[in-house]
């Protein structure tokens, strides 16, 4: 009688049926698959939270004596800081969200608020409408972009930080000037402020410019380290 075991009977057992899987180890596999759709979703609602926050800042900046310092005929805004913030923290998209933020606030300005960009909307309303959204648009993305690109190479943790907070005011300035000149140069209100090019600048461009950029580059720095420890520890 032979007592030797069926080697082939048993390959095409173990092929009929197959070893169970582990239960501990598809649970594991079951739980990191679904963790992972929901730690994107709760980032996801988180920036959206953050952005909504600051936006909100901004808006209450613009219309209180917070977001702007009235010195004489000197106007100095302090609203590119929430911009820089959320450009630095969250991204170039909420960057450009904010800013647009900013443009808005600043358009509704024009109707009677505000003296030199009421006289813009009476010469052109599109150009006016331009003129306060892309600039600030564009600064938001720039910020974000800027401070992503130094702080591959920055050791410090510091200075990417204050050259970021500091370009998100001197980009505003360029661009919006800039698009003034573009849009309104030829117009005569401007042409009244001088007889050429860089005296017309002399005006537009004055100690206003230097002060925002500091407050923004000091203000935007010391919020934007701190609020990257504070995120890191929790």
């Amino acid at each position: 009688m032979n007592t030797q075991p069926d080697f082939n009977s048993i390959s095409k057992s173990q092929k009929q049926n197959p070893p169970l899987p582990d239960p501990k180890t598809t649970t594991q596999a079951t739980t990191q698959t679904t963790t992972k759709p929901i730690k994107k979703t709760n980032e996801k609602t988180l920036r959206m939270v953050q952005t909504a926050v600051l936006a909100a800042i901004l808006i209450v900046m613009a219309f209180t004596p917070l977001g702007y310092l009235k010195i004489g005929t000197i106007s100095i805004t302090f609203l590119s800081i929430p911009v820089v913030i959320g450009a630095i923290m969250i991204g170039p998209a909420c960057g450009a969200i904010l800013g647009g933020v900013f443009g808005i606030t600043s358009f509704i300005q024009c109707f009677g608020m505000d003296l030199f960009g009421t006289t813009l909307l009476g010469i052109n309303p599109i150009f006016t409408f331009l003129m306060c959204m892309v600039p600030r648009i564009l600064m938001g993305i720039f910020v974000g972009l800027i401070f992503r690109a130094l702080s591959k190479i920055d050791k410090t943790k510091i200075w990417s930080f204050a050259v970021a907070s500091l370009s998100g005011a001197v980009i505003n300035t360029v661009l919006f000037v800039g698009a003034l000149i573009l849009f309104f140069g030829t117009s005569e209100y401007i042409q009244g402020f001088g007889k050429n090019f860089l005296a017309i600048l002399s005006v537009l461009i004055t100690i206003n410019a230097v002060i925002e950029a500091a407050v923004c580059m000091v203000a935007g720095t010391a919020i934007t380290k701190a609020l990257s420890k504070t995120m890191k520890k929790s």
